[in-house]
């Protein structure tokens, strides 16, 4: 990795103990966390007792500690932002959307990795969940060919989303990772990084809303 002096390489800077083969580890084992946090999650769950089971299983599975807090949002609540709280604290219902966010430490390295599922048969809240994955792999492939700044990305992923019939949040537009702590580095959000990121380093985040009903639906991964 490339640390020379300037503003652009200070943001992508890290530190001694960084390793791409470590941060991919740290992907693979967050988005196994995801698959085993999924699997226990049913109706009738308040969205209190997700977040509790997925604590525990990060511990089950050896996580070296949390970089921000788990988030799992049911319902309504996956319009919040990552810094808003939840409305109150409901219960998955049997036709319902809800996403699971974390940041973990795995071996000195930042997982950061969200997904969205629906329980039931909601067309439209199944649409609404692949609509996100499908528009950060238009926004993720856009990236890996064009090789554009992280403003160029999400006004793409604006266009995008908007094509598509969905609202995206702009509010949202991803982070640095690394060894941790990133945050020494003073990134800044990728939405405003002025140059291409480099692979290995930022999430992309999207966050995109239902245009007329009360959901949304979340995805975030590493660029790679």
């Amino acid at each position: 990795m490339d640390t020379e002096h300037g503003n652009t390489h200070d943001k992508e800077r890290v530190g001694a103990i960084f390793d791409s083969a470590a941060m991919l580890h740290a992907r693979a084992m967050t988005w196994q966390a995801i698959e085993r946090i999924r699997a226990q999650i049913h109706p009738g769950m308040l969205e209190s007792q997700a977040r509790a089971l997925g604590q525990r299983t990060l511990v089950e599975l050896g996580m070296g500690r949390i970089w921000h807090p788990l988030l799992i949002r049911f319902g309504a609540n996956t319009l919040k932002t990552f810094r808003e709280r939840s409305d109150g604290d409901p219960a998955l219902g049997e036709n319902d959307i809800y996403f699971i966010d974390m940041g973990v430490v795995w071996d000195g390295h930042e997982g950061d990795s969200g997904d969205t599922f629906v329980t039931g048969d909601d067309a439209q809240m199944h649409a609404c969940a692949a609509a996100a994955r499908t528009l950060y792999d238009r926004v993720h492939d856009y990236w890996k060919h064009e090789r554009v700044a992280g403003p160029a990305l999400y006004r793409y992923a604006q266009q995008q989303a908007a094509a598509m019939g969905w609202v995206l949040n702009l509010d949202i537009q991803g982070h640095r990772v690394g060894d941790f702590p990133h945050s020494i580095h003073k990134a800044g959000d990728l939405g405003e990084f002025e140059s291409c990121p480099s692979a290995g380093l930022w999430i992309l985040e999207i966050q995109i809303a239902h245009p007329e009903r009360p959901f949304g639906a979340f995805y975030e991964d590493l660029l790679v």
